[in-house]
């Protein structure tokens, strides 16, 4: 029998060229002995968004229990010449001095003159304090110049008000609010005054019933306040015999004796 071998050399041929094809589509081995994973490299997280500040809330004031509500300032046109912030002064000097107060720099001391005042509390009263050429204190119903009203003492109301000629200040003790009762009028300005003392009105006519004070720390005869009165309360003018004073009698002239008539002149 005769073979012919070339149709198994092609078969042959034909198998190996497919296994090889098999081989190349088919995944490689797992490798039994896998190489030691490496650690993965650190990234760095981006930062965190920035977070808008919250917007500031609008705070809401408590009120305050104890505080007394704030008024509005008085205006020139609402006091000025109003009988209701104005005083009538008559001394026992002649005559009556009138003063205009200033509420929308001290209202609360111009409110604790016109209450002692309608009270009756400076009837009476004198100057207890009077330098010339400087002021005249009263106030003080001991004339000593360390009494007062019942009244709680004033929180002082220091402002820009000048103490000019005639102005109207509030006297105090060493603590700025120890005012109480006692005021004084500038005889002549003193600004050195200003913001120490609570200015708080002025004299607007008859101030020469104010010069006329009798002087002294004590003055020997103290003038008075006859009456003090608000001028929307129309109370009448004193009788004029009760707008008057002791006048001190004049010092007697040292007695001259012979001895004296007979020495010699400036030796």
């Amino acid at each position: 029998m005769i073979f012919s071998f070339r149709p198994m050399i092609l078969a042959a041929m034909a198998f190996g060229l497919a296994a090889a094809a098999v081989a190349q589509e088919a995944p490689p081995a797992p490798n039994p002995m896998p190489e030691t994973a490496q650690p993965a490299l650190p990234i760095e997280a981006p930062p965190p968004p920035v977070e808008a500040p919250p917007a500031a809330e609008t705070p809401i004031a408590a009120p305050a229990a104890a505080e007394t509500p704030v008024v509005p300032a008085m205006t020139p046109d609402q006091y000025i010449n109003n009988p209701e912030f104005m005083l009538n002064l008559d001394l026992s000097t002649g005559g009556r001095v009138v003063i205009q107060l200033y509420p929308n720099v001290a209202p609360g001391h111009v409110e604790r003159l016109k209450q002692l005042t309608r009270a009756g509390f400076y009837d009476g009263i004198k100057f207890h304090r009077v330098i010339d050429g400087f002021m005249a204190q009263t106030g003080d119903p001991t004339a000593t110049g360390q009494g007062g009203s019942q009244l709680p003492d004033l929180k002082a109301e220091f402002n820009v008000t000048p103490h000019l000629r005639g102005t109207l200040s509030m006297a105090r003790a060493e603590s700025e609010d120890s005012a109480n009762s006692q005021f004084f009028i500038m005889l002549q300005p003193r600004f050195a005054l200003d913001r120490r003392y609570t200015a708080f009105g002025r004299v607007v006519s008859g101030m020469q019933y104010v010069d006329a004070i009798q002087k002294g720390e004590p003055p020997a005869v103290m003038s008075r306040i006859v009456q003090l009165a608000v001028v929307a309360d129309n109370k009448p003018m004193p009788p004029v015999s009760t707008l008057v004073e002791a006048v001190p009698a004049p010092a007697p002239a040292a007695e001259v004796t012979v001895d004296q008539l007979n020495a010699p002149i400036g030796q």
